[in-house]
């Protein structure tokens, strides 16, 4: 957890019946930050997220906001504003009724309320549907009037849980860009749940990666893209090339050499000689006819052309992937079988231990 953090999560355990869904999970939050939980579904990060808002009680541990203890306070006293994946919006109250709900429950003035009304849908870009329905808003637009009327009563933390699951990819896109420039210039603190990598990676100053009931990596969206320290977070966040493979011994300072179907590769790590490992490399990180620490020789299976990008998929053993990602290839796609030269550097390959058949 972070020195300086705004929201403490302790020890927090949660099981159902025999099935543990929190095994423990600590989390720091510092004021302003943006965290998403990322993982998949059963991992628990929807269960951490009901229990710091008070949904769901955990069968241990505490939650401190702001250096007070609200591990036993209803959620109505926590301070804490959460959107729901299904919005939770009153059909039968205009978007200004529904954003002004949670002011009128505080029993704040109605100067206040109209006030804060007005600037969190000018924020949201709703001004002009204050006196619809919201029955017949576009989803988009009902996920804007839940976030202005969880925003409107300006909780120390938000909460979200998966709020944009249901929305189209383009739209969900700009929704996402949307959120993060509101929640940036308000200052506000906020933890999203999300399974969508792309998302996480999108939105978050840092990312917890979930897996089990626990916590895997905690690090900003680089780092764990770039750093995984497990071969799920690896898995989890973008896509990889992976080689099994045993350690032959040390290649430098935090350096193996590892034996795989493909070749002898170069990575980072510490491992004793004979270890089973698992060795990855990101796609965009392999050239294709150069390489400086690693060189291997592999025929393609299938070329995809993407715009941007081009997939290349590679011929490897039974349970490898051997998968390289480029912007361009100067003499056009290749045929499927021609052997093509691979390379990359050895900070780029990272080593595993192998995972339990």
């Amino acid at each position: 957890m972070a020195n300086d953090s705004f929201l403490d999560v302790v020890g927090a355990q949660k099981a159902f019946g025999a099935a543990t869904v929190l095994g423990g999970v600590d989390l720091g939050v510092s004021k302003g930050e943006f965290v998403s939980l990322l993982g998949p579904s059963g991992c628990g990060k929807t269960t951490l997220l009901r229990i710091v808002a008070g949904l769901l009680a955990a069968d241990s541990g505490s939650v401190k906001l702001d250096g007070e203890d609200i591990t036993g306070r209803p959620p109505h006293r926590r301070d804490v504003g959460v959107v729901f994946q299904n919005y939770a919006l009153f059909p039968h109250l205009t978007v200004a009724e529904n954003v002004a709900f949670g002011l009128k429950a505080r029993r704040r003035g109605a100067s206040e309320i109209r006030d804060a009304v007005g600037r969190f849908l000018e924020l949201v870009h709703l001004s002009a549907f204050a006196d619809r329905s919201v029955r017949a808003l576009s989803g988009g637009q009902q996920q804007r009037v839940a976030v202005a009327r969880a925003l409107a009563v300006r909780p120390k933390l938000l909460l979200l849980d998966e709020p944009f699951s249901a929305l189209d990819r383009k739209l969900r896109e700009t929704m996402q860009i949307e959120l993060k420039r509101l929640l940036r210039e308000l200052g506000t603190t906020a933890i999203f749940v999300t399974h969508d990598q792309d998302e996480a990676l999108t939105m978050s100053d840092r990312i917890a990666v979930m897996n089990r009931g626990a916590i895997e990596q905690l690090a900003t969206p680089e780092a764990i893209y770039r750093r995984p320290q497990s071969a799920f977070v690896l898995e989890f966040v973008g896509l990889s090339s992976r080689l099994r493979g045993k350690v032959v011994g040390d290649a430098g300072p935090q350096t193996v050499s590892v034996e795989t179907a493909a070749g002898r590769i170069v990575g980072r790590g510490s491992f004793m000689a004979g270890s089973d490992v698992l060795v990855a490399m990101r796609p965009e990180r392999i050239q294709v006819g150069s390489g400086s620490d690693n060189r291997i020789s592999a025929a393609l299976r299938d070329a995809v052309f993407q715009g941007s990008k081009i997939q290349l998929h590679f011929a490897a053993a039974e349970g490898d992937q051997l998968l390289v990602e480029t912007a361009d290839l100067a003499s056009g796609l290749p045929a499927a079988g021609t052997t093509l030269q691979l390379g990359w550097s050895a900070a780029d390959t990272l080593v595993y231990p192998a995972e339990p058949a």
